[in-house]
């Protein structure tokens, strides 16, 4: 059998085709959607919150010593901990740290928030136009994101009403106690009675995550000392405030940090004060009680030069034992387990730039420690480090002061031998005067430490004062005057992409998962079925669309069938047509009446049975009346005749049809009998076209009993009707050759779906009858409605 249809070596891109063509003739619904997405786009840049970048820079200063201005800023040891790059990574550990944040926060009263209630949407009033200052008392955790409805009655009363609806009238300036708050509620002059506000309370630590997940600190480049810090918000004040607080209480802190060692610098001083002034006041007592005991009142003048000359030397071994009480000091204060994570003071005017280095670098990383545990663990690795330099650092610190005494303790031997050897020239001199210089001296020792011990603290004090932070402002906070959210051109431009994209999406997911037959290429893909032809959609609602004058569209496809239908079966007659169908509904009937009309119109005697003996249709959709007798009848009594089961249709000369009869208990069996094969043969003399309707093929076993009567058989498919899984017992009768000369006609297209097929061509909008084209909204509208 020679085939009619479309070549069916499809290429390989078909389907991608065939749903290109689906969406280009979607435009109606692509016009649809974009206008509705452009429209959300509308409301939601109506409705939402724009939100401001705002940002702010500040350079970090490379600052090594730890504080203070206490002694020289050279250090002997470089600590690879003081690199610049370090250093600034730990700064900005410092600014995102949550317990700065909070104190931020905590600083800007924040703890509650003041709300517009609006139709649509509520938002937040904050700064000038806030219209109530809420003084906190006291607050607990209970009043955490709890909201309160605010009602201004008057310009002195206002009315409260918590989450379950209890409402309760205050004056402005009146204590409100509530379980898990105490406040007090001032109107600002942004206040406007009978106005609806919200109070919500907020959880600073809540909060502060909140900001720390926003704020953006990086450096401006690898190779600067500028740290840039931004936050986006939808309010730009209060971007601005917390921004500018955050940079003010770092640098308080940085402060507070500086003015650590001075402040440890004059608690040992003040220590050490108590402790000389204890002394020196018991040697003065010595040194009245001896004069009182021996009656002295002034030492001879023939004393006096070798006095002079022994107390140039002592005055030298006083400012030795001086700086020995100063190192042993240092080194009773560094033994003392309290003092293990404390700063160490400043030498006190122990010139040796070695040690001087030691307890500036010691200092230094003391601070950076301290820093540090307000974000870390104290089992922290960067912690542990530090512990091990500064315990190396107090072994090399103890080790020098041991070295320097030692030189001090030899220096002050030679000087006591010198002494001795003047003391020994003033024999001469009174026993009880030698004892009252004895006691002078270690006057003059107290008296010297003292005077020492009071200028250094003198100058702990100005370093106290003096004291700056390690960090310059480069930028104050400022708010970019463009929105950053939302961006408007891509708002639109994704509400665009998006209206074209629900379309497509729709589309491909519905032929992704259609189980029904939508294109001839669901079909030519499965199977290598001639196909005649496709018939269109019937719009005049008649079951008989082709007579003697009918130009329509749908009357023209089934002329191209009635003409494909000589080149199924070439040399030879194709007198006995069955159509069949998977299952009911999918227009065989329909399609077998106006096949058999067509045929008609050629001058042909046509004879149309009604062999759906199960569920009989034909003249039920012709108008006609029940007959008495039928198919049935005539199978089961031996005594009808095949002329008194047929009649002729009034409508149209020449078209005969033989009806069903009385539906049979046993269907099946009665198309065994042999009264069939009788029938068959008797209407092949009688007419030159015998078109059987019979029941679906995909149902009962019918057609494939009358198969063996006939010379062609049609099955038709439906569109968007007919299951792509009933093609497979098409393909099966197909390919096992079960009924003789198999063809398709597919049935109900649209005018996209309608082709030309074989040697005919195509009648899409050709005919007199055909409806023209509507234009403009009302085709937009029935394409809608078709779809």
């Amino acid at each position: 059998m020679k085939d009619i249809n479309l070549p069916l070596d499809q290429p390989n891109n078909a389907v991608f085709k065939d749903l290109v063509l689906k969406i280009l003739r979607a435009w109606p619904w692509f016009i649809l959607s974009v206008v509705i997405t452009m429209f959300a786009a509308v409301v939601y840049l109506r409705y939402a919150v724009p939100e401001y970048n705002i940002s702010a820079s500040i350079l970090i200063k490379d600052d090594k010593n730890g504080g203070g201005n206490l002694g020289s800023s050279a250090s002997v040891i470089d600590m690879d901990i003081f690199k610049s790059s370090e250093s600034i990574n730990n700064e900005m550990e410092v600014l995102k740290s949550k317990r700065l944040m909070q104190r931020v926060l905590s600083d800007l009263n924040m703890q509650t928030s003041v709300y517009s209630v609006g139709t649509i949407k509520t938002t937040e009033l904050y700064g000038k136009i806030n219209p109530l200052h809420i003084l906190l008392t006291s607050v607990d955790s209970l009043a955490s994101n709890k909201i309160l409805s605010f009602t201004v009655i008057d310009k002195s009363v206002f009315e409260l009403k918590d989450e379950k609806g209890a409402a309760v009238r205050y004056n402005f300036g009146q204590k409100i106690a509530l379980p898990y708050a105490v406040f007090t509620v001032m109107p600002t002059p942004a206040l406007q009675v009978g106005k609806a506000y919200n109070i919500k309370f907020n959880d600073i630590r809540d909060l502060s995550f909140y900001y720390n997940r926003i704020i953006a600190i990086e450096p401006v480049n690898k190779d600067a000392s500028v740290l840039s810090l931004n936050l986006i918000d939808a309010i730009p004040q209060k971007g601005l405030d917390i921004l500018n607080k955050l940079v003010e209480d770092y640098n308080q802190e940085a402060i507070e940090d500086k003015n650590l060692l001075a402040k440890n610098t004059v608690k040992f001083i003040d220590d050490r004060l108590s402790y000389i002034l204890a002394e020196l006041t018991g040697v003065e007592k010595n040194v009245e009680t001896y004069k009182k005991k021996n009656d002295i009142i002034d030492i001879p003048t023939n004393a006096g030069v070798y006095i002079q000359q022994s107390s140039d030397y002592t005055n030298k071994a006083n400012d030795i034992e001086i700086q020995i009480n100063i190192l042993s000091s240092i080194e009773s204060y560094l033994r003392k387990p309290d003092n293990k994570f404390s700063l160490v003071p400043s030498t006190l005017g122990i010139e040796d730039k070695t040690l001087t280095g030691l307890i500036e670098s010691f200092n230094g990383l003391q601070s950076e420690r301290t820093r540090l545990l307000l974000n870390v663990q104290n089992n922290s690795p960067l912690i542990s480090r530090l512990d091990n330099q500064l315990e190396t650092l107090r072994t090399n610190i103890m080790e020098n002061l041991k070295n320097i005494k030692q030189g001090l303790v030899m220096t002050r031997g030679d000087l006591n031998k010198k002494i001795g050897s003047f003391n020994s020239r003033m024999n001469t001199v009174p026993t009880l005067e030698r004892g009252l210089t004895d006691i002078k001296r270690q006057q003059v020792i107290k008296e010297t430490l003292y005077g020492y011990l009071l200028q250094k603290r003198e100058e702990a004090s100005i370093s106290l004062a003096s004291a700056v932070s390690s960090f310059r402002i480069v930028d104050p906070a400022y708010v970019e005057k463009t929105p950053v959210k939302p961006k408007r051109l891509i708002i639109y431009l994704i509400a665009f992409i998006a209206g074209l994209a629900f379309p497509v999406a729709s589309i491909a997911l519905r032929e992704q998962f259609n189980t029904k037959i939508q294109s001839v290429d669901d079909v030519t893909n499965v199977i290598a079925v001639p196909i005649l032809g496709e018939i269109t959609h019937n719009d005049v609602n008649e079951t008989l669309v082709i007579s003697h004058n009918a130009r329509s569209a749908i009357a023209e496809r089934f002329r191209l069938v009635r003409s494909n239908l000589h080149f199924t079966n070439p040399g030879k007659e194709n007198k006995v047509i069955m159509v069949t169908s998977s299952r009911s509904g999918e227009g065989k009937t329909f399609f077998s009446i106006n096949l058999a009309s067509s045929l008609v119109l050629t001058g042909k005697r046509v004879v149309l049975l009604e062999f759906d003996i199960r569920k009989p249709k034909i003249l039920a959709d012709l108008g006609l009346a029940a007959q008495g007798k039928g198919i049935s009848n005539f199978l089961v009594d031996p005594q009808i005749k095949i002329e008194d089961i047929i009649f002729s249709e009034k409508l149209l000369s020449g078209l005969y049809i033989i009806p069903a009869g009385p539906i049979p208990p046993n269907p099946a069996e009665l198309l065994l009998t042999a009264r069939l094969e009788e029938m068959i043969a008797t209407l092949r003399d009688m007419f030159d076209y015998i078109i059987i309707d019979t029941s679906p093929i995909g149902q009962v076993a019918d057609a494939f009993t009358l198969s063996k009567f006939i010379d062609t058989c049609i099955y038709v498919v439906r569109y968007g009707y007919t299951f792509k899984e009933n093609l497979s017992i098409v393909k099966d009768i197909y390919d096992n050759k079960k009924i003789n000369n198999l063809s398709i006609v597919m049935n109900d297209a649209s005018k996209e779906q309608a082709r030309g097929y074989g040697y005919g061509y195509g009648y899409g909008g050709y005919g007199v009858e055909e409806e023209k084209d509507k234009k403009g909204m009302a085709r937009f509208f029935k394409f809608l409605k078709k779809q």
